[in-house]
């Protein structure tokens, strides 16, 4: 009997042990794939995804700045658990999606999508725009993050290291991708570009040999065969990074660009090939251009003949003055523009007509309005200019369209024209904070705190660096002032009205132009050499610097006879051994007193008369930041005279002073532009 007893023992024990090699056998083999939709698929959505009618999976919907999540709704086992350790080594997996993003516009978009392997479902320490839904500014960088990802990333975030604003690239607990490649795919031919934000489905294979050590990720248009060489390939070893147990899915996030991220099938396995998709059966997109329809309805009264004809006849008329209304100016040579030329009467219903009420501003360039454009109700900021149609329009238009490729997180996107009869209308993104001047002058009912300003600064300075030296051309803003910067929902500082801006090629020299620009921020050699550099910006962004700190514009009306020169006040604090007296008292105590000396002294190194003693916008972002000291001013030799507004102001005699009341700055930058005849005149003629 003992020995009956201790056989039925020894084989309920052998059962088990069959048992759990089945069970670990499948959680060592999880296979799933969605070819024909996900409407049953259950997945894990947070943020705002969601599944569409037709069953695409929908990571963001028309929404700014907002992020979304997808998960596999069940854990995936990723390495051996019976030995009950955690440094197993990682399975080897695959997977493979197919996926589109659709921007409002054709040049625009924001941000990305994210195929991830992480912990927990949902990311919840996490934040939208740049930071993709995958971090947030405390657990960037974290080794204890866990995290997988490939991101298809469409901004350029220097705080990211990123490398263009349309690539592929590998993550592990950091947005500072570990490799990364710019979006396109390898063809008998050569290496083919792809343009992320087509609004065209792609398909992307992601694969990992636990073996070898080895990543592979590999992108191509869903017309084209998987490629034999991949866009990226990494060495490296994942088993530190990846947990036994972890969840799949996707993260995406927008920005300032009304962008749809879709994904349209996903299949994925461990310890094997993914299964293919058929790409015939997934679910369709939008047809590419595709709006809303209108919702008014058409009125159809049964009528007589006669009347008939008379409401044909009162059609025929209405119609023919509501295309006279709205009729605009379009040359040939604006065809290759179309993407960003808005409809006139697309900003006219956007704007209510351009009523009072929708008013943000006005000064010596023109008037803004807040708008709402009719279909896609994104909200933007229509700047009216009056023009001629002359020589050099073409070159401006031009400028513009380049201006708009802009990408940068301190700028506010220029996100199009339109010309109409003798008016140039620009269309900026929608700042709802407004411009900053209206936070410093005239007791403005919410003030901003030193930490705040200081944000802003640095924020202003990596734009204008971005300007300067990042982008493919260098641009020269030529009008930095506090009503130029516009505030974001977040309250970060964004350059704006590039309504000046020069460009030309990185080595070359800028051309003579006309005097443009403020009183009191005008760089001394503009009104001698008439050449707008990045120096003379410098200078500018250096009365900028002390108009924040100081809570004060560069030059006042005291009396009739008499102007209060800010930099020479704060040069006196500085001479004095006081320069602190100089801050602005209304942002009270709470603040470090070596960021405001940095500021203080750094402003007053910008305004130096001489263009090449004053800093580049690198050095400028470098003091700012911490990573080199300023130079002691004692050992430049820092003078009165080298501080040149309130010594040179005969030079600008020509120049009418004017500051309209920051009450009326409601969320776009007012034109406190100074100007004469010429200057007026020269806005958008060849000699800009």
């Amino acid at each position: 009997m003992h020995s009956i007893a201790m056989s039925l023992k020894l084989l309920a024990v052998l059962f088990l042990q069959v048992e759990m090699v089945v069970v670990a056998s499948e959680d060592y083999n999880t296979n799933f794939i969605y070819n024909n939709g996900f409407q049953s698929s259950n997945l894990t959505l947070d943020g705002i995804a969601g599944i569409t009618t037709n069953g695409l999976l929908k990571l963001t919907n028309d929404t700014k700045q907002e992020k979304g999540h997808a998960f596999y709704p069940y854990s995936v086992t990723f390495k051996n658990t019976t030995s009950g350790f955690n440094n197993e080594e990682v399975f080897s997996f695959s997977t493979t999606f197919v996926f589109a993003i659709r921007s409002q516009y054709p040049t625009l978009s924001g941000h990305g999508i994210v195929f991830v392997i992480a912990p927990q479902r949902g990311l919840p320490n996490s934040l939208p725009s740049q930071y993709l839904g995958l971090f947030d500014k405390t657990n960037n960088g974290n080794a204890t993050n866990h995290v997988f990802g490939v991101e298809l990333d469409t901004i350029l975030s220097t705080e990211f290291s990123d490398i263009n604003d349309n690539h592929v690239g590998i993550d592990i607990n950091d947005l500072k991708s570990a490799q990364s490649q710019p979006a396109g795919y390898y063809s008998n031919s050569g290496f083919k570009n792809l343009s992320l934000i087509s609004g065209y489905p792609m398909q992307v294979w992601v694969e990992y040999d636990g073996v070898k050590k080895q990543i592979d990720v590999t992108l191509a248009p869903t017309n084209v065969e998987k490629p034999k060489k991949p866009l990226l390939s990494l060495t490296k070893d994942l088993s530190p990074i990846l947990n036994n147990t972890m969840y799949v899915g996707f993260s995406s996030s927008t920005g300032s660009v009304l962008t749809s991220h879709y994904v349209l099938g996903w299949s994925f396995k461990i310890n094997g090939q993914a299964q293919p998709l058929l790409i015939s059966q997934l679910p369709k997109l939008p047809r590419l251009g595709e709006r809303k329809e209108s919702k008014a309805l058409t009125i159809g009264v049964p009528m007589i003949s006669l009347t008939v004809v008379f409401v044909v006849i009162l059609a025929v008329i209405y119609f023919i003055r509501r295309k006279k209304k709205f009729s605009e100016l379009v040359e040939d040579w604006e065809m290759e523009y179309g993407p960003h030329r808005f409809k006139y009467k697309d900003l006219y219903f956007a704007t209510k007509g351009f009523k009072e009420k929708e008013l943000l501003g006005s000064g010596g360039f023109g008037r803004v309005y807040k708008g709402v454009m009719p279909a896609s109700k994104v909200e933007v900021a229509v700047k009216r200019v009056s023009h001629e149609s002359r020589q050099g329009m073409r070159e401006f238009v031009a400028e513009i369209v380049s201006i708009g490729r802009l990408r940068h997180r301190n700028l506010v996107p220029l996100l199009g024209y339109c010309r109409r009869k003798g008016e140039l209308l620009l269309v900026y993104d929608y700042m709802p904070k407004g411009s900053l001047d209206k936070y410093l002058y005239n007791q403005p009912r919410v003030t901003l705190n030193w930490n705040q300003r200081f944000i802003i600064i640095k924020g202003v300075a990596s734009g204008l660096f971005y300007l300067h030296e990042e982008w493919e051309q260098v641009v020269v803003h030529r009008d930095i002032k506090a009503s130029n910067v516009l505030l974001d929902a977040e309250l970060n500082g964004r350059l704006g009205d590039f309504g000046l801006a020069r460009l030309y090629d990185h080595g070359s020299d800028p051309q003579t132009t006309h005097v443009v620009g403020t009183l009191g921020y005008l760089a001394p050699e503009n009104t001698r050499t008439g050449k707008a550099t990045t120096m003379s910006d410098v200078y500018s962004f250096g009365a900028f610097l002390l108009e924040v700190a100081c809570g004060r514009r560069p030059i006042e009306l005291v009396d009739e006879s008499e102007n209060s020169i800010l930099v020479d006040w704060v040069y006196s604090c500085w001479k004095n051994g006081e320069i602190l007296e100089a801050k602005d008292p209304n942002f009270g105590t709470d603040y470090r007193a070596e960021e405001v000396e940095l500021v203080l002294k750094l402003g007053l190194l910008c305004s130096h008369s001489e263009p090449m003693a004053r800093p580049s916008m690198r050095q400028v972002v470098q003091y700012l930041e911490g990573d080199f000291p300023l130079p002691d001013l004692h050992l430049l030799s820092l003078s009165s005279t080298g501080l040149t507004f309130g010594h040179y102001v005969e030079d600008f005699q020509e120049f009418q002073l004017s500051y309209p009341s920051s009450s009326t700055s409601k969320a776009f930058s007012r034109d406190t532009t100074t100007t004469t005849t010429s200057v007026a005149a020269s806005l958008l003629s060849g000699g800009r």
